[in-house]
């Protein structure tokens, strides 16, 4: 899991990638939680997401938003945020031209700024975000959502309720095409101290068929 430096729109930005030694494997983004309250990609979350793309075959990056870690600038309130996983993407991409396959994931604040890149980079294939701050952020950007993915709640968290998300589940599958996985781990705090390997599983369980759906569908309808 090599250590990467790369330019962001702040400075340079630190990251842990790991390249697939499949040709054109798919690409995984991993974004972590508040920079605020403690969140770095060492987070047990986004490291348990990170390890289980990589364990799938993908390319797969986690790393450290601005003032995080060794990474430079200072925290921008989510819009710079957003354009620092811009930044990795893009860094991404140019060391993988040829993959045509892209994952985005965030746990807590990281799938809130995950969203916002999904709205802004139409090649993002599909999604997973673990507890999204629905009550804290206004999520109505996702109007229309580009495509369909894994949410995930925890049964007893109260920084992000259960229910805010599940209003925000339900609201999602009413546009067209999409498509929500909505899978609640009903003894997980916000913490999932107990539950990372379920969210890895989850995680897996959910590409694997959208994977499968995906690439079914031509071969489909050239039959």
């Amino acid at each position: 899991m090599p250590e990467v430096m790369f330019a962001g729109p702040d400075g340079r930005l630190e990251g842990h990638y790991h390249h697939s030694d499949n040709p054109n494997a798919p690409l995984a983004l991993v974004l972590h939680p508040h920079p605020l309250h403690g969140g770095t990609m060492n987070n047990r979350i986004t490291y348990t997401m990170y390890r289980r793309f990589q364990e799938m075959g993908f390319s797969v990056m986690r790393y450290n938003s601005r003032g995080v870690g060794r990474s430079q600038g200072r925290y921008d309130g989510g819009i710079g945020e957003i354009s620092d996983a811009a930044a990795a993407l893009d860094w991404m991409q140019m060391v993988n031209p040829n993959s045509t396959e892209l994952w985005i994931g965030g746990y807590s604040f990281g799938a809130f700024v995950g969203m916002q890149l999904l709205m802004r980079r139409p090649e993002i294939r599909g999604w997973i975000s673990v507890a999204p701050p629905a009550n804290d952020y206004d999520f109505g950007f996702l109007a229309p959502c580009p495509c369909s993915g894994l949410m995930i709640a925890g049964g007893k968290d109260t920084m992000a309720p259960e229910s805010g998300i599940r209003k925000l589940v339900e609201k999602l599958n009413t546009q067209k095409n999409v498509d929500v996985d909505y899978r609640i781990l009903e003894q997980a705090d916000h913490i999932f101290s107990q539950q990372a390997n379920q969210i890895a599983d989850a995680l897996e369980d959910h590409v694997v068929t959208r994977q499968t759906s995906l690439f079914a569908a031509p071969a489909e309808a050239a039959g």
